[in-house]
């Protein structure tokens, strides 16, 4: 039997680093960064809304990309790419300063709790 699609073959850091470029750019596509937009201002800064409106866009636009690449084309196949993706960071950093640039692009700055910047739990003595 023939498959739907073929599986996901597991990239080199090379292959990984230029499909993430490619993903990256498709971020900057007119069409895409107006879609982001206007999941921005739907979720107007609210955490619950961003998980709502953003996530949903930009995980539409990494699947558009990656599917080329054997990678279902379902949220699966976005986790699949991201995990790829993650245990190249280690040992390459340029892959890990673009993964850092593509997840700023949907994924709000975290900013620490007040109660954060003390001591972290630790005991002072």
């Amino acid at each position: 039997m023939a498959a739907a699609q073929a599986p996901a073959v597991p990239l080199s850091a090379e292959q990984a680093k230029a499909v993430l470029a490619e993903v990256i750019k498709a971020f900057g596509a007119p069409e895409n960064a107006q879609r982001m937009e206007e999941a921005r201002d739907n979720a107007c800064n609210d955490m619950g809304k961003m998980l709502q409106f953003l996530l949903p866009v930009a995980t539409q636009i990494q699947q558009d990309v990656i599917k080329a690449y054997g990678f279902s084309n379902d949220g699966e196949g976005v986790l699949k790419f991201a995990r790829l993706i993650k245990s190249y960071e280690s040992q390459d950093p340029e892959i890990a300063s673009m993964s850092g640039k593509l997840k700023a692009m949907f994924l709000p700055p975290m900013t620490l709790p007040p109660h954060g910047a003390g001591t972290g739990g630790v005991a002072a003595s």
